[in-house]
């Protein structure tokens, strides 16, 4: 009964029993087959305590618990009634998600990484902007430069950052990502278009495009990839398919720098040459059409451009706006375009101090504070990517939030006459030069309205306390199997964990399996093993057998917990091609064979070898990896205290 309340949450968030066509475990994660993928709650599964992780490959939804995974399987088969069923392996129906839940999938997953800095990078550039709005500081003064550089540096160079995120994610190497973004920003290459043109391209249309410099004769329209997104997202996806066709045609011996010469020499071009145009034109396009809009009902205008300036801005597609106003102010004295956009930000922090105030999840709580304060300074890219976009209906209901007040702005003709600070800092901006006016109380209207009518449909609407508080009330994680043959004890005398096979050593982060990768299973090694036995790495019990025979996990007599995982994804083997010479509960001494594998068959089978050697309770000790990059059994792979 101890897992009971786990099972019915990882029911619940897997889209419900009846959305499971079969589900199977291995020794660490529970294997869905789901009818309907875009039901599952991926987040918050992520999320519960009991949860290491959640991974989708080769069409199963998998739930990473860890060694006590045989447990949940059984609360989980018995709270789903599955008692009886064997594994039906069905067809996946419906669709596996919409392209705008891929998108913000994918967006999402690439922010993760970055999100507390990006979270403390915005409160940094907030807080900086609020001295100098107080008089505590000057803009020219040297803490005012540092405090800024120290905030914005992430802004500006954000390409670099998402290049390795992205890349990651997409399955290439990061540090090429790294060097596409920094090509994007490269100082030399962002500044030629303060200069005079070559020529223009497209001249009298509203294409037109000054052109500072050429590629092999061929016309790079330039434009400012800091802060943006898209195209390093588009340029990095490209990037993974370039590196993985070349990977497969050039010969090893060269691989190690051909591969990425050939990756950048094709994808930075190509980025330039494809991405920078369609990315200005559209901006172009935008402007135009907005300009358009207004003329005919600035009401219409307000709602549109203020309910998708979010959307704009993750598309990178605002820069077509700013010059209309900035060309507004200089000839007119003032601008109503950028003025629409006003309360779009306040209305997205409105949002998140909705989630603040109602989220059950702590870490969702926890990231939403720094979200909100940086928010309120206009600096919005932490809420937008690290809160309501994942969520999803808060986003869209902070868009409705920007459009209701986008439609008070433009019902109010609102001016702006200078384009001046973000968030509060933006409010001076709509004060006339002929004194307080209705410009400035129809902006501070507007904002008010789009901040409370966000802030409470995304209490009433949002689907915010739905969520699995990450304060589960179940036990922590335990052991899979009660020992009772021998107690183990441990102690704080060095220790030494044995190779349990022969082989080539690599990284643990260069697993093909996200778990281990991440280091969320353990901390360790992996082998890749030249002869298909397997040996006991230390004396101890086998604390847990899968009953394919192609993972097995041993705590010694000082209490390390160590698993070992034969291959991936062989599980899917069945049993096929693993003898095991143990049993769960038997105690071994080192050395001692434990698993004899067919490693021809199993390659044939398309399976890798790739093998695993991770110490699960890592945190409890220090652990010390062997440098060897060739191992025999029996060699010390880890020293442990």
């Amino acid at each position: 009964m101890k897992y009971e309340q786990l099972a019915k949450d990882i029911l619940s968030n897997v889209g419900g029993k009846e959305n499971v066509s079969s589900v199977v475990h291995c020794i660490t994660r529970l294997r869905f087959k789901l009818k309907d993928e875009s039901k599952a709650n991926t987040e918050v599964l992520k999320n519960m305590d009991d949860v290491v992780t959640v991974m989708k490959s080769g069409g199963q939804y998998q739930v990473v618990i860890g060694n006590h995974v045989p447990d949940v399987y059984k609360a989980v088969v018995a709270e789903g009634g599955f008692q009886g069923q064997s594994p039906v392996e069905e067809k996946e129906e419906g669709p596996k998600g919409s392209m705008l839940s891929r998108f913000i999938d994918i967006v999402s997953s690439i922010f993760t990484p970055v999100l507390g800095v990006l979270a403390a990078s915005g409160m940094i550039k907030g807080f900086n902007a609020l001295f100098v709005a107080l008089g505590w500081l000057t803009n020219t003064s040297g803490t005012y430069q540092i405090l800024n550089a120290t905030g914005d540096a992430l802004f500006y160079f954000l390409p670099i950052f998402l290049g390795y995120t992205a890349i990651k994610k997409f399955g290439g190497t990061p540090f090429i990502g790294m060097a596409i973004g920094s090509a994007l920003v490269y100082p030399t290459l962002s500044g030629l278009t303060a200069g005079e043109p070559l020529y223009t391209v497209f001249a009298g249309t509203i294409f037109e495009s000054p052109i500072f410099i050429t590629f092999l004769g061929i016309p790079v329209i330039l434009m400012s990839y800091s802060s943006s997104v898209i195209p390093i997202i588009l340029a990095t996806y490209f990037a993974a398919k370039v590196e993985k066709w070349l990977k497969s045609v050039i010969p090893d011996v060269i691989k190690l720098f051909v591969v990425p010469l050939l990756t950048l020499l094709i994808v930075v071009p190509v980025t330039f040459l494809l991405i920078g145009p369609v990315a200005t034109w559209a901006s172009n396009l935008l402007g135009q059409g907005t300009l358009f809009l207004y003329n005919l009902s600035p009401v219409i205008a307000g709602i549109i451009l203020g309910g998708l300036w979010q959307v704009i801005v993750i598309f990178g597609l605002h820069w077509g706006l700013v010059p209309i106003a900035i060309n507004n102010v200089a000839t007119m004295g003032f601008d109503t375009i950028l003025a629409l956009v006003f309360a779009a930000s306040f209305a997205q922090i409105g949002a998140v101090l909705a989630i603040m105030v109602k989220t059950k999840n702590q870490k969702l709580k926890t990231l939403s504070i720094p979200a909100f304060i940086s928010g309120i300074f206009g600096v919005t890219e932490p809420a937008i990517y690290g809160v309501t976009l994942p969520l999803k209906k808060p986003f869209i209901i902070s868009c409705i939030g920007g459009g209701i007040g986008g439609a008070i702005i433009g019902l109010t003709n609102v001016k702006g006459y200078i384009i001046g600070g973000l968030g509060v800092f933006g409010i001076p901006s709509y004060i006339s030069p002929e004194g307080l006016g209705m410009d400035l109380w129809g902006a501070l209207i507007a904002i008010v309205v789009g901040f409370v009518a966000a802030f409470i449909l995304t209490l009433m609407f949002g689907g915010i306390g739905k969520e699995q508080s990450t304060e589960t009330e179940t036990a922590k994680t335990e052991a899979a199997v009660t020992i009772t043959k021998n107690s183990v004890k441990k102690n704080t005398q060095q220790v030494q964990i044995h190779s349990p096979l022969s082989g080539e050593v690599i990284d643990l982060s260069d697993v093909k399996d996200e778990a281990f990768a991440s280091g969320a299973l353990g901390n360790g090694i992996a082998i890749e093993p030249s002869e298909g036995k397997l040996l006991a790495p230390a004396s101890g019990i086998v604390t847990a057998l899968f009953p394919t025979n192609h993972a097995v996990g041993i705590t010694t007599e000082s209490g390390v917990d160590i698993l070992i995982h034969i291959g991936m994804d062989t599980v899917q083997l069945e049993g096929r091609y693993f003898t095991a010479h143990v049993s769960q509960g038997d105690r071994v001494e080192k050395g001692q064979l434990l698993i004899e594998f067919e490693m021809d068959k199993i390659k044939e089978a398309g399976k890798p070898l790739t093998t695993p050697v991770v110490v699960t309770n890592h945190k409890e000790f220090t652990l010390n990896l062997t440098p060897e990059k060739q191992v025999k059994t029996g060699d010390c792979v880890f020293t442990i205290n």
